[in-house]
């Protein structure tokens, strides 16, 4: 069974200040009027009406700050909602309850999580909201700041588990969308997942971004390792690759000069002894040949 929704109306109010003004003359006309009473029963109908219209003028005055609104009932029925600036003033029967417009800051607890992949990580969010639709806010749910709270907990354990953490062994052009490479998507997949979460709410979501994304601490470090590895073989890589175009053309470069004329047995020693020399971690000490050419 769905709930009924409620929708904000707009309701108009007056001045307040012109409300104060009349309960202070209402006051100083009560007061001249006892002074020239001249009998019990007459001259007290005209003051107490007096005080009675000072009084109404009185309680029903409010105000409201910029980026408020106040969510007027009558009776326990929704009269409407005042977003009028100001000292304001209403009907004193309705009940006037603010609430803020501003736009507010909600950082969520690390939540331990599985990602796409089934491993362990800590992930929070920050998320920028504000209230779009008072009576929602205010009638559809029963707090709606603890369930900015539970929702916005939800939506992160579920974007988490939705996308892998990193790239992994699929790193390139074709690489799946993730936790830590994939800002934008991952910032607005979680804004979507949150406005259509807090939509009964009235709640609108002006922006919501990961504010921390880690393994947990019993994978840390063999994660870490993990990623060193990955980045010493793109590295390796990348030196074998330009080992072999150096080599490649040290040998086209002789070829074409006629420098010397190598056989098949001795392009692959220089070869060898080329990459070795290239693709080394360490600086390579030279063996002199102390023979001649021919043996």
């Amino acid at each position: 069974m769905s709930t009924r929704r409620t929708s904000e109306r707009a309701v108009s109010s007056l001045s307040g200040y012109a409300a104060l003004a009349v309960a202070l003359l209402c006051v100083v006309v009560a007061v001249i009027s006892v002074a020239r009473a001249s009998g019990v029963l007459g001259g007290l109908i005209v003051p107490v009406l007096l005080g009675l219209t000072a009084f109404a003028s009185i309680t029903g005055i409010y105000m409201l700050s910029p980026n408020e609104a106040a969510i007027l009932t009558l009776f326990g029925s929704y009269h409407g909602t005042d977003r009028s600036g100001g000292l304001r003033w209403a009907n004193p029967f309705l009940r006037k309850q603010k609430i803020s417009l501003r736009a507010r800051n909600f950082t969520s607890d690390k939540i331990k999580v599985n990602d796409l992949r089934g491993n362990p990580i800590e992930i929070a969010a920050v998320i920028v909201w504000s209230v779009r639709d008072t009576a929602q806010a205010y009638f559809d749910v029963e707090d709606y700041q603890g369930y900015i709270h539970i929702q916005s907990e939800t939506a992160i354990r579920h974007l988490a588990s939705s996308y892998p953490y990193d790239e992994g062994e699929h790193s390139g052009p074709g690489a799946p969308i993730t936790l830590r490479s994939s800002t934008a998507q991952i910032t607005k997949s979680l804004t979507d997942e949150l406005s259509e979460r807090l939509e009964i709410a009235g709640i609108h979501i002006e922006d919501a971004k990961l504010t921390h994304l880690a393994y947990a601490p019993e994978i840390a470090g063999v994660m870490l390792r993990r990623q060193q590895a990955e980045a010493i073989i793109a590295a390796r890589s990348r030196i074998v690759a330009g080992a072999v175009s150096m080599v490649e053309m040290a040998l086209q470069g002789l070829s074409e000069r006629k420098i010397i004329e190598l056989d098949d047995e001795r392009k692959a020693s220089m070869v060898s002894n080329l990459l070795v020399v290239l693709c080394a971690e360490s600086d390579v000490q030279p063996v002199l040949n102390a023979g001649t050419l021919y043996n």
